[in-house]
């Protein structure tokens, strides 16, 4: 290792414990003085010791897991370009070329929108006066964006295997263009988002800066999830298609076409509630109509970035072992 690397890590390693001790004060301070209940005690305890395990995790495998973000970072411009260029190219050849890219995904909440909204109108419930077809689009805008980007970035290596037999070649670069390239569909979606629910009477506030954040959410997790598959797809190919039947399950368990706040198992709603994407889609309601901001939700804020830093720690380690092998199999 360099002089000036070990010199940066002795200082930021200090700075991450740090970090994280002062978020588990908080987390252990973050109480209702008027209601402390022995499961509000339990939820604290459990959310001090997994940021505990963060942090050693993160400060135990600091150099393996810093590596693909620096090399990010690094390549960022030829990052950009390519994920123009691969958003041309996947229409190239096609007489309504990049028009397809929204065809698809607008017709999706035009049927949602007609089975839920008009044929099952008695069976579902946005749980308030919210207009059903704006509280279903800003469940699937932020949907859209995660399933393209995880489908799409599994299969980044696949797609390039020329350029991953190229010594020169950063292949670290390949699974973020797919993501950036989903982002410029997103992109369309949320100002489509934006003016619906003007039409529905939700003008804009400064609660909707948060879904700049929120999209920061969205592709922070897909792209952390993204690593570990487009790795592991390159010895094991049934991962494409496996990734394919978890995406068409978590779109019905994750509230999107319905409400969250229906179940009554107390229970039930803190499993669905593990599914990081249901803090996505939550938050852009909350961004639109909810009037609600990202902290006020203190403890799915800090588990969605701890499930985040450990996904993406965990496909940088899972990248960084299988990479020498890329190029033998591909």
């Amino acid at each position: 290792m360099k002089p000036t690397a070990i010199r940066r890590k002795k200082i930021i390693i200090p700075i991450l414990l740090v970090v994280f001790c002062l978020l588990a004060v908080c987390v252990a301070l973050h109480t209702n003085p008027a209601a402390i209940k022995s499961d509000e005690i339990i939820k604290k305890s459990i959310s001090v010791a997994i940021i505990v395990i963060s942090a050693i995790f993160i400060v135990v495998k600091y150099d393996k897991i810093t590596t693909l973000p620096v090399e990010i970072w690094q390549n960022r411009r030829l990052i950009l370009k390519l994920a123009g260029n691969d958003f041309k190219r996947r229409y190239a050849g096609s007489y309504m070329g990049v028009i397809w890219a929204f065809i698809q995904p607008l017709v999706t909440i035009a049927l949602y929108y007609f089975v839920f909204g008009t044929i099952m109108k008695g069976a579902r419930s946005s749980g308030s006066d919210i207009p059903f077809v704006l509280f279903l689009t800003c469940g699937m805008v932020p949907w859209f964006f995660f399933s393209e980007a995880l489908s799409t970035g599994t299969s980044a290596l696949l797609e390039y295997s020329y350029l991953v037999k190229k010594v020169v070649f950063k292949i670290s670069v390949l699974p973020i263009i797919k993501v950036f390239a989903a982002l410029i569909t997103h992109a369309f979606f949320v100002v489509l988002l934006m003016i619906l629910a003007m039409l529905c009477g939700y003008y804009p506030s400064a609660h909707w800066l948060q879904m700049i954040y929120y999209t920061g959410c969205t592709f922070i997790l897909a792209l952390g999830i993204c690593y570990t598959t487009c790795s592991l797809v390159v010895f094991v190919r049934d991962l494409g298609q496996l990734i394919n039947v978890i995406l068409q399950v978590l779109v019905w368990a994750t509230p999107i076409m319905w409400n969250i706040e229906m179940i009554q198992n107390p229970t039930l709603v803190s499993i669905l509630k593990l599914n990081p994407v249901v803090y996505i889609v939550t938050g852009y309601r909350d961004a639109i109509y909810g009037d609600t901001w990202f902290f006020q939700r203190f403890y799915s804020t800090v588990y969605f970035w701890i499930v985040c830093a450990m996904l993406f720690g965990f496909g940088a380690i899972i990248y960084k072992r299988l990479k020498p092998h890329f190029a033998d199999v591909l």
